[in-house]
Order: structure tokens, then C-alpha cells, then sequence
């Protein structure tokens, strides 16, 4: 049976009514599908300024009855991150998350560079991803989530603070290709574009939509679409099929 994977990204979850509404509509609507994911992915920025009261917002939220695997962004704080959402003691190293699934696994990459909002895959996270793909069994699809694209999405703002390492993961995709895709988030638009042959999905954003420059003067973030998510579709033979679809 094929895997569906839901993908939400950008929560920035600041304790608002405005973001907390937005945000619980998203996941209000997860819950009410016909077929329920065999794994949520939530691609960073869960909370907006990185506070404890935040993720304890995030951990309520993301309470759900399917499997949940985040990674943070560049507003999420790794430390507080671990101790609200993931039950770990607190550390500044990077947080590099996996699920294995019935048929594929996920491996959430931390791209966050603290006190910055660019984003870069470390060695130790470039090599805990190498050791898990050379252990795993060949059959095994395996896609990564990141929150940085590693791909120009031609916007001003998330192509100033893109990956800046993208030749590593190009490097690591061609080492492996039982690497079916990549994942992200950070840009508030969903979008898809492509790699050293592999597809790059990126969420579109839960608190706001980043207007495109052909779209409006002023190329911006506004609340006034619906929040959004992208479903991915795992198929048995690996292949890989995305909807993008606005929360109603």
C-alpha cells in the first residue's frame, strides 16, 4: 500500500488567536481525513521567537493519532525544541529526527544555524544521515526533510537565506539514490522544483503565504489566503506524487 505523508511547515506559533486559529484549522483538518497519514512532517518554524511556552503550545497541538516528525527552523530554539516537543534533555547540538515507516523512512535534517536565519547541513548531521542510509535495507525509499530549500524558489527573501551548502546534499544524493526526494519549508509558498534528479517539495506555509513578485508590488507574507498543506504520496515502487492543498 502506497504511504501518505502530510507536510505543514511555518506555524510560528507565538501564542496569538490569529496564529493559534490558523494553526489549529490546519491540524483540525488533518484529523478529519477519510484515511488518516501514515506520518505528519512538520518542516520547522513551529514557534516564532523559540520560547518554552511555545513548544508547550506546539506539543498540545501536534498531540495526534498518527506519527508526527519535526525539524526546527531558523526561529525555532534546538534546546527548547528537544525539551517541549521531543521529551530529550536540552542541548544546542543539531536535532536530527528520523521515523522508519512500514515500507520507507524519513529523515529530518536540522539546517538551523543559531542566531542566524540562512540555514547549512552540518558534517555530524551529513554523516548521521550517511550512517542510517548505509544500515537501512536497499528496498527502503527514503525521503529527507529540511527546513531551508536547497533550490532558488525566485523570491528575494527565501533565496537570500537559502541553504548554503546545497553541492553536500547534492553530493550525498548522488552517493545515494534510494533517496527519492527531499522535503522543506521556510518559504511560505508551496513549490516544487528538482535536484540532481530528485524532486524538492516545499510545504506551503501554516501562519501565512509569501506573495509571489508577479503577483503583487510588494513581495510579502499575508494571512489573507488559507493555510496550507502538501500531501505526499509514497508509492510501492518509490515513486513520488505531491497534492497541495489550501485548509478550507
Amino acid at each position: 500500500m502506497s504511504a501518505l505523508i502530510a507536510h505543514i511547515s511555518d506555524l510560528h506559533l507565538d501564542g496569538t488567536e490569529e496564529t493559534t486559529r490558523r494553526a489549529t484549522r490546519t491540524v483540525d483538518h488533518l484529523r478529519s481525513l477519510h484515511r488518516s497519514p501514515d506520518l505528519l512532517v512538520v518542516s520547522g518554524d513551529i514557534a516564532d521567537h523559540g520560547a518554552p511556552e511555545e513548544y508547550e503550545q506546539a506539543a498540545a497541538l501536534l498531540d495526534l493519532p498518527f506519527p508526527v516528525l519535526v525539524c526546527p527552523g531558523n526561529h525555532d530554539d534546538r534546546a527548547a525544541l528537544r525539551s517541549g516537543l521531543l521529551g530529550q534533555d536540552p542541548s544546542d547540538g543539531p536535532v536530527d529526527t528520523e521515523h522508519r515507516g512500514t515500507g520507507f523512512t524519513v529523515l529530518a535534517c536540522d539546517t538551523s544555524i543559531p542566531g542566524r536565519d540562512d540555514g547549512h547541513l552540518g558534517t555530524e548531521t551529513l554523516e548521521r544521515v550517511r550512517r542510517t542510509l548505509d544500515e537501512l535495507p536497499e528496498d527502503i525509499p527514503v525521503l529527507l526533510a529540511m527546513h531551508h530549500p536547497p533550490v532558488r524558489l525566485h523570491h528575494p527573501l527565501p533565496d537570500r537565506l537559502a541553504l548554503d551548502n546545497v553541492e553536500d546534499l547534492v553530493a550525498l544524493l548522488e552517493e545515494y539514490p534510494r533517496v527519492v526526494g527531499v522535503l522543506a519549508g521556510h518559504a511560505h509558498t508551496g513549490a516544487a522544483a528538482t535536484l540532481a534528479g530528485r524532486p524538492v517539495l516545499v510545504a506551503p506555509g501554516v501562519t501565512s503565504t509569501l506573495s509571489m513578485p508577479w503577483e503583487t508590488e510588494e513581495a510579502r507574507a499575508v494571512r489573507t489566503r488559507p493555510p496550507g498543506i502538501a500531501f505526499h504520496v509514497l508509492a510501492e515502487d518509490a515513486s513520488l506524487t505531491t497534492h497541495f492543498r489550501s485548509v478550507p
